[in-house]
């Protein structure tokens, strides 16, 4: 008789910057069956930004996450540009997409290093963060901060790209290029990384749609959408480049998948810093109409859709926000199961997963379809529970 045994990934484990907890079941080495426990984070984006203008808002939405902190705003604006029928001034567009393909190849590069160090390969960790430093640096003389670049404003964007940028931008560019080149031999022609990572973590095609998966984890597995040319934005339209997809679906596809992504976004820098017209930076916006708005953006892990309902004063009325590791990270119940211990860690990690963008909580009364906690309820709720916890160890 098989006999199941549970081990515990999370909410705190050295491979987690956040909370979120995996309940492993295994059989021997194999692993049988997953839990997907969320809601360890919730800060109430939501509830916070219909309590302010909606200028602030881009700010606050930036703060959800850290690696891709332009995802969400670019989105919101694009949704409050739908609500408004806002016309962005032609140069703001393509600082928009500058701003957004090197947040793409820092998160890339970012992740890219720590799968290696997962796997015990720390000379691709070392690598992708060296070259990612240069990025870095780009962004804090474009904006003045390495992360939380506040660039995005319904209208426009709140700083130029100044003509002394541009030298240093495409150096920096030849810079990752090469590096670039230098990963694509270090990993997709390695085979012992070809070994570990080839048919680990599979998620088909026929799965990855059922799942609703998006970004890299959905093209690694063939399907072939993005929300840059699928629902065209900022001056994605303007410029040539190619969606990458692979067909197997494993971890090794999703590597090559950021890899050759690479390549697409410094293409697509380039080409918006030679094509980039002069002229007004913003709209400037003074009021917000009546009305409801979607935006969309590519995020480097995939859609991010935020919702926008405005009742015409300064502040919106309802804001929702969707993103992408909602739609992959339970996408492990399929790719972690069928596998071994050794393989969930980094199947878990494979998909990229941003756990604070991901975290939400509502206590509903589904019977009445009526929401019975608020936020402070949540709170003083915790805090009892603290007060407790603490009479229990006395």
């Amino acid at each position: 008789m098989s006999h199941k045994i549970v081990i515990p990934i999370g909410p705190y484990h050295p491979l987690q910057e956040e909370p979120e907890f995996f309940r492993l079941y295994v059989e021997g080495e194999k692993v049988v069956d997953i839990d997907i426990v969320i809601g360890y984070n919730h800060r109430g984006i939501e509830e916070l930004a219909e309590h302010k203008h909606f200028d602030q808002v881009t700010f606050l939405v930036e703060r959800i996450c850290g690696i891709c902190s332009t995802s969400h705003p670019i989105a919101y604006v694009n949704a409050v540009e739908d609500l408004a029928k806002i016309s962005v001034p032609e140069r703001a567009l393509y600082i928009r997409s500058i701003i957004g393909e090197l947040e793409r190849i820092h998160s890339h590069l970012l992740w890219l290093g720590l799968a290696g160090h997962f796997i015990g390969y720390n000379t691709v960790w070392m690598w992708a963060w060296k070259y990612r430093e240069p990025v870095l640096d780009c962004f804090e003389m474009i904006t003045g901060n390495r992360n939380h670049y506040s660039m995005m404003k319904p209208g426009g964007v709140r700083r130029d790209i100044e003509d002394e940028h541009i030298p240093l931008l495409k150096k920096t560019l030849d810079e990752i290029s090469y590096a670039t080149d230098m990963f694509k031999g270090a990993v997709m022609d390695d085979p012992v990384i070809k070994a570990r990572l080839r048919g680990i973590g599979v998620l088909t095609r026929e799965q990855a749609i059922n799942w609703c998966v998006v970004g890299p984890t959905a093209r690694a597995s063939g399907v072939n959408i993005d929300v840059r040319r699928d629902d065209p934005y900022a001056a994605y339209d303007r410029v040539k480049w190619n969606v990458v997809v692979e067909k197997d679906g494993d971890i090794f596809a999703k590597t090559v998948v950021r890899i050759l992504e690479l390549y697409e976004s410094i293409s697509i820098i380039r080409q918006c810093l030679d094509k980039m017209p002069k002229g007004q930076i913003d709209a400037n916006i003074k009021e917000i109409p009546p009305g409801e708005g979607i935006g969309r953006h590519e995020a480097p892990r995939g859609e991010v859709f935020h919702y926008v309902r405005s009742d015409g004063t300064n502040r919106p009325i309802r804001h929702k926000i969707r993103a992408p590791s909602y739609m992959n990270v339970a996408s492990n119940k399929i790719a972690a199961v069928g596998g071994t211990i050794s393989d969930a860690a980094i199947t878990l990690a494979a998909v990229d997963p941003c756990y604070c963008c991901t975290e939400r909580t509502a206590v509903i009364d589904r019977s009445l379809d009526k929401k019975i906690m608020n936020g402070w309820d949540l709170i003083r709720l915790s805090q009892a529970k603290t007060a407790r916890l603490k009479e229990d160890i006395k």
